[in-house]
């Protein structure tokens, strides 16, 4: 009772292309394809380069900003 066979899932299938028909399904399957899609671009878009922290740091020093290390004596 606790799993389902192939042929449950045939006539759970069959049932799907009745009611919903063969175009709308694909339709759907693809508006899935191109949101996963998205996402993955969307997630490589976010990852940080490693070029940044370098050029924060050599703004910084450039302006004149001490550094974290060295300690502020008036």
């Amino acid at each position: 009772m606790g799993s389902f066979s192939i042929w449950h899932w045939m006539i759970v299938l069959a049932v799907m292309l009745l009611v919903f028909g063969t175009g709308r399904i694909s339709t759907l399957m693809g508006d899935v394809a191109k949101g996963v899609k998205a996402f993955k671009k969307g997630l490589e878009d976010d990852e940080p380069s490693a070029a940044k922290p370098v050029a924060l740091l050599a703004d910084q020093t450039a302006a004149g900003a001490p550094l974290k290390d060295e300690a502020c004596h008036p």
